[in-house]
């Protein structure tokens, strides 16, 4: 995979806008940090197949994470161009895959647009809500110490949510190695982030866990099933369909992850009583 300089500059992830705040009986006029959002559009042999909205940071990543996570490709080497484009009204991520995944592609071609960080939205068939994930490895197992350390360690690296305290991060975790962290304004864009820098990196999915800062929604657990990983922590709660995908697909489910604990909602036999 060979990668294109971008054709303008692109925006940055955040910005500073003047605002007034009420505060404490108090009117105070200065500055706040917001996070930025644009149209990102997925464009495979020329022709658009998504439309996302997103964090305009780590865009190579987004590009082969997606890519990746909803099945278009299997390796990295099957996109031969990649190039990050910004535009008029947002920034085109433009790829061109290698000749029988181009072919296979063409055949499935789909066209959806969707608001920030909605991974379902266009999808042409109610089949495709429940697509098949392949089956999580056994031979990883965690302790409740390496959870907690896992979850303590995401907000220090939550640089932009830092700035902003308006982002979504999605992190891996092996122990001794340093956590690899991708942000974004919808929660599933982080996820495909993290899942490209992941291919790019020397990081084997199935030996490390997955820490969200948000709920666990099914289309979380499909593309971290597809990622290969066999243990997914949130913060927040997950719903009902996605315990039940998880279940079914041998996934660890953790979820509302705290400092005072967490709870278990599927194959429990991965976590050791260790503490």
């Amino acid at each position: 995979m060979s990668a294109l300089e971008a054709s303008q500059v692109v925006p940055l992830p955040a910005r500073s806008v003047l605002r007034q705040a009420w505060r404490n009986g108090s009117t105070l006029t200065g500055e706040r940090t917001l996070a930025e959002e644009v149209p990102v559009a997925f464009s495979y042999d020329g022709a658009t197949h998504a439309v996302l909205m997103a964090t305009p940071d780590d865009l190579e990543d987004f590009a082969l994470g997606f890519t990746y996570t909803e099945g278009i490709i299997t390796t990295p080497a099957e996109i031969a161009e990649l190039a990050v484009v910004s535009v008029a009204d947002g920034i085109v991520l433009r790829m061109w895959l290698m000749g029988d995944r181009s072919d296979a592609f063409a055949a499935r071609r789909r066209r959806f647009v969707g608001p920030a960080g909605c991974g379902m939205c266009g999808l042409e068939s109610l089949a495709e809500a429940n697509r098949a994930i392949p089956m999580a490895r056994y031979d990883l197992e965690v302790s409740r110490q390496d959870i907690a350390e896992a979850v303590a360690a995401l907000p220090a690296r939550q640089q932009l949510n830092m700035q902003t305290r308006a982002v979504h991060a999605a992190a891996f975790w092996q122990p001794d190695r340093s956590l690899v962290l991708r942000e974004d304004v919808g929660r599933h864009n982080a996820l495909d982030k993290l899942a490209g820098a992941l291919l790019r990196s020397d990081c084997a999915p199935a030996e490390g866990v997955i820490v969200l800062s948000s709920r666990i929604s099914i289309e979380l657990v499909q593309k971290a099933g597809m990622m290969g990983v066999p243990i997914i922590i949130g913060v927040s709660a997950p719903t009902a369909l996605a315990v039940r995908t998880a279940e079914t697909t041998g996934l660890t489910l953790v979820g509302i992850a705290r400092d005072d604990g967490f709870e278990v909602f599927t194959h429990p036999e991965r976590i050791t009583s260790y503490w």
